[in-house]
């Protein structure tokens, strides 16, 4: 993967994009069928403008990854037994993996995991890790680096006491606590375990202007590589009752799916004001890395932000606003997405709504060292629809990222993105992702329906598929009816969470090639 090399160049390619985009055609997506059950092979399309290989992906309700080709057939499929989110295939045609454990006594919520694992092509074991305590728990997302360790995502545990002193607002905790985030880098020790070898963790860069006798007071302008420990409830209504009631449904839903661990997420005894409640204030729900950079990028639905972070940093730099390749230790380097989360913009300013997988386009592909982003759309206010964004990324390899003084990051719009002709058709409230594929177009997954698509630049569809398995896992991973909502309500069991396209000459598929 490659960032682009100078701002200018960034801004030729904007201005080039931005000239043609009004011309691009449009194309009404085929209707897709309300119950997935009813395809066969799941493929709905499939045209000679489609990028060829396989695509990769695993519904969230099933204890099989599955590897499809273009047809729709099944061409290769790993049978582990557990509820996934993340599933890469490495080059030596292993399969690397997140999912559940047994519930947590202290986490829960979606996207909750605690289990890495990497399977071989016939599914043995060859390694896991598992990481699931009353401080700590894996959730999300996984990444594999060079060096052959992972990047993982966890939550951390802070008490209410903790939460309190550092200057969360008493009124938005719970009994639960507070869950800031964690960036594991994990050095694997095989068949089994593994040494945590760096760590950034978010409750280092607090910030908060809430009670100036706490930890971390000062505006919140002064400090945009910090993160406001009120930030995800600040300026925000409280809920009314219905709204905490339909809250707790969805939660309800999420944990009928197995997407969601514990019994009860909303504490019985908070307030009704809460306008969230529960610990889990950032919840980041993807990492991704930059090789050439060193940088890695998650992504926080809940401040409705993507941030970037400096690897170069050791562990104790990461911890502080000093040292690393960009010089500002473990602070933020770039956000996007909804600037008055660092006091230099406001809600009409707001670009990201609970987005997904903002991931690098690698090298190969057109839009190379840009950034490609689910963005999910809920409770926009021009009405609940989904987009796939891509950014142009305001970096210089040797000053860093860059804005003005007292702005909000660039880019102010993105260079390319894709909607529905009638936006409502093409919505995902939760999960789903993008990737740039080498030929210029884009893999779309529509996690909530199990819909996958690829679309050209000019928005046409050229292959879609419905995905049609999931629910033979217990409803809740743990004995109830495996068919309690199937094809019906918000969350289904042939939700996928992502999906990745494979090139025909990975080298991870070498086996199908002989």
């Amino acid at each position: 993967m490659h960032l682009s090399t100078s701002v200018a160049s960034l801004a030729v390619a904007v201005s080039s994009l931005c000239l043609t985009a009004p011309l691009l055609a449009r194309q009404d997506p085929p209707k897709a069928p309300d119950a997935p059950a009813a395809v066969r092979d799941g493929l709905l399309l499939r045209t000679n403008d489609a990028f060829d290989g396989y695509t990769l992906f695993a519904p969230l309700q099933s204890g099989t990854t599955y590897l499809i080709d273009m047809d729709g057939k099944v061409a290769h499929e790993w049978k582990h037994g557990f509820g996934s989110s993340a599933n890469y295939l490495l080059d030596n045609g292993r399969l690397l993996f997140i999912s559940r454990v047994d519930d947590n006594p202290v986490f829960f919520g979606g996207g909750i995991c605690g289990r890495i694992r990497e399977l071989e092509w016939n599914g043995a074991v060859a390694w896991e890790y598992v990481l699931s305590t009353d401080k700590r728990i894996l959730h999300h997302d996984v990444e594999l680096l060079p060096n052959g360790n992972v990047l993982a995502i966890a939550w951390e545990h802070l008490t209410p006491a903790e939460a309190v002193a550092r200057g969360r607002d008493p009124k938005q905790l719970d009994k639960h606590g507070l869950w800031p985030d964690v960036v594991l880098e994990i050095q694997p020790t095989r068949p089994s375990g593994g040494k945590i070898v760096w760590e950034w963790r978010a409750a280092d860069h607090f910030v908060q202007d809430f009670d100036d006798s706490k930890a971390g007071f000062g505006a919140i302008g002064a400090f945009a590589g910090r993160i406001d420990i009120n930030g995800e409830h600040r300026d925000t209504p409280p809920m009314s009752a219905a709204e905490l009631e339909r809250w707790k449904e969805d939660q309800r839903k999420l944990r009928e799916l197995g997407y969601a661990g514990g019994e009860e997420e909303a504490d019985p005894d908070a307030p009704a004001e809460k306008r969230r409640p529960g610990g889990d204030m950032l919840h980041l729900n993807s990492v991704d890395y930059h090789a050439e950079h060193d940088l890695i990028v998650v992504s926080s639905p809940r401040f409705h932000e993507l941030w970037i972070l400096d690897h170069s940093t050791t562990t104790e730099e990461a911890r502080g606003n000093k040292g690393g390749r960009y010089g500002k230790g473990g602070e933020i380097l770039y956000r996007w997405g909804n600037p008055r989360m660092y006091g230099a913009g406001t809600r009409e300013d707001q670009m990201l709504f609970g987005q997904h997988q903002p991931n690098w386009i690698p090298d190969g592909s057109p839009g190379a060292g840009n950034l490609l982003v689910f963005n999910n759309g809920d409770q926009r206010k021009s009405g609940d629809y989904s987009t796939v964004d891509e950014l142009a990324l305001p970096f210089d390899p040797k000053r860093g990222f860059t804005r003005a003084a007292g702005q909000s990051f660039g880019p102010k719009a993105p260079l390319w993105s894709y909607s529905a002709p009638k936006r409502e058709d093409f919505f995902s409230f939760f999960i789903s992702g993008a990737q740039r594929l080498p030929n210029g177009n884009t893999l779309i997954c529509s996690g909530q329906q199990g819909r996958l698509f690829e679309v050209t630049n000019d928005h046409r569809i050229v292959w879609e598929y419905l995905n049609p398995y999931g629910g033979d896992l217990p409803a809740t991973f743990g004995g109830a009816d495996p068919n309690k909502g199937k094809g019906s309500g918000p969350v289904r069991p042939t939700s996928v969470f992502r999906a990745t396209r494979i090139a025909p000459d990975h080298p991870g598929v070498a086996k199908l090639r002989r």
